[in-house]
């Protein structure tokens, strides 16, 4: 039987950033090129060649972008506190704080976004009074933050052992060392992991225009319905979003690669 190297053998990697090109292979026609402008000609070829509709949907879903970007935007900041709390709460040695951490991660993985949404807007919306755009925020937040929680969690571990007791030996207390020494080195660690979160929430925020929030989706179907071009405005809604998902993963590649040389 044919015997495997592990060291000539690839890791399977599975990011938000798969298209992005490696800095060694300058190759002119990367998928990540050949996607993003592809869309972006599109985008600019469509319109002027058919401007009705193509040109009246681009004019119709600017302010679903100012919304889109408000609940990504605001949600990540949430979550990533969340996560940075969960993650801590994961690896304490204070057993309540370590059981409520683990049970949150593990019941808010196995319920579905959409149906969290439904529940903190409809459910939970007569009782915490949570309308919009500050539920939607809310929702994502607490979804992303077991996800986050997950990250920082693994960043904490990732940094050597020695790191805290060197601190412990200078006399710092444990939540001095913590605070000073292994959070800013995880945060270096987990930075491209949490830009990876924040494309994916951006395409899961397409989920807030059930809430009859007016996000890019929204005013698309929004055009649609008037108009009946589905086609048309489904098209160029998912061209915007997948420029702004291949933009956004190249800053995160270019982020990743400047922390790779600080290295």
């Amino acid at each position: 039987m044919a015997q495997i190297d592990p060291e000539k053998s690839e890791k399977i990697q599975v990011t938000d950033g798969v298209l992005i090109p490696e800095k060694a292979k300058k190759t002119l026609l990367s998928s990540w090129r050949i996607s993003i402008l592809g869309a972006i000609i599109l985008l600019v070829l469509l319109p002027v060649f058919k401007p009705r509709p193509y040109l009246d949907i681009l004019l119709f879903i600017p302010d679903g972008l100012i919304v889109t970007f408000e609940v990504t935007i605001m949600a990540i900041l949430l979550a990533t506190i969340i996560g940075l709390f969960v993650g801590i709460g994961q690896i304490s040695g204070n057993k309540i704080f370590n059981k409520i951490s683990t049970v949150y991660v593990e019941v808010i993985r196995g319920i579905p976004l959409l149906v969290q949404l439904f529940y903190i807007y409809f459910a939970l919306g007569k009782f915490l009074q949570l309308q919009g755009i500050f539920a939607a925020v809310i929702a994502m937040a607490v979804c992303y933050g077991a996800y986050m929680g997950e990250i920082f969690r693994a960043g904490i571990q990732a940094v050597p052992k020695g790191q805290r007791e060197a601190a412990l030996a200078l006399g710092l207390s444990g939540s001095q060392a913590l605070r000073k020494v292994i959070l800013p080195q995880t945060i270096k660690i987990v930075l491209p992991a949490i830009g990876n979160e924040f494309i994916a929430l951006l395409k899961d925020s397409s989920l807030v225009s059930v809430l009859a929030l007016s996000d890019i989706l929204r005013r698309g179907r929004q055009y649609a319905s008037r108009s009946f071009e589905y086609f048309e405005a489904y098209t160029v809604v998912a061209l915007v979003y997948l420029v702004l998902t291949l933009f956004l993963s190249r800053l995160v590649g270019l982020m990743e690669e400047r922390l790779r040389r600080n290295d």
